[in-house]
């Protein structure tokens, strides 16, 4: 793991060493920021491994305006390797202050994402939750190629200044990269992975205390077994660090 103009890399994917505050801190300046969307990603141990065999998703991280550091993983990858991470920084969590600050501020926001019918109900949850938010528009994540662009011209046409994208990696990632000109006028792009899914309610998210001991994903996993291959990055993400914590001595 090195650092460099305070970003840190591990394994060549760059993380900015941030607590939540000022994370969130971060997403409310640059959603401020005239010109050029600003991209926020959440890297998290699957998508450290993602990116060493896909090129186009290491490059889109790359390009990212703020990088937080989702998953206890990173977390204790970074002690190991001699470069501690302040905390984890939960991509649904600082979606979610985010949503409340645009609540209070009169911010419109879009949501894109998921299966039919999930940012829809994420989008009636969301303003029940968040007094005053203002979602002024919403689509599902299953289009195609040819699609996008139309998309982004409702997203623009819907004058949203924040899109939450939450598509799962790495497509999501991907996606804001190759379309992030054709969305001018948003000041904020953020990557959400599955967050509309718990918005919505189709998945519970795991209770404080689960989260509190590491085992979020466990927690996932019993209500998504399906996603026990994805699971399998983790071991992949651990021997990739204990690799180089080896090369390093």
């Amino acid at each position: 793991m090195t650092r460099a103009d305070q970003r840190w890399h591990l394994m060549g994917v760059p993380v900015d060493p941030v607590t939540m505050s000022q994370a969130v801190a971060r997403c409310l300046h640059l959603v401020r920021e005239a010109g050029r969307p600003r991209l926020v990603m959440t890297p998290n141990p699957e998508i450290v491994v993602m990116a060493q065999r896909d090129g186009e998703l290491m490059d889109a991280l790359r390009q990212a305006d703020l990088l937080a550091p989702d998953g206890v993983g990173l977390l204790w990858a970074s002690r190991k390797l001699g470069c501690p991470l302040p905390e984890r920084v939960a991509g649904i969590d600082l979606a979610g202050r985010v949503l409340a600050w645009a609540a209070a501020n009169d911010v419109p926001v879009y949501l894109l994402g998921g299966r039919a019918g999930v940012a829809r109900d994420a989008a009636a949850r969301l303003q029940q939750r968040y007094r005053g938010l203002r979602i002024v528009g919403w689509h599902h994540g299953y289009f195609s190629h040819r699609e996008s662009e139309e998309i982004c011209r409702q997203v623009v046409r819907s004058g949203a200044k924040i899109l939450l994208v939450g598509m799962g990696a790495p497509r999501q990632e991907k996606w804001m990269v190759r379309h992030r000109r054709q969305l001018q006028g948003v000041g904020l792009i953020m990557a959400v992975g599955g967050s509309l899914d718990v918005f919505a309610g189709r998945f519970r998210r795991a209770p404080a205390l689960v989260r509190a001991v590491g085992l979020e994903w466990l927690f996932r996993l019993l209500q998504q077994p399906w996603r026990w291959r994805r699971m399998l990055a983790l071991v992949r993400f651990a021997r990739l660090v204990w690799g180089r914590r080896v090369a390093k001595c």
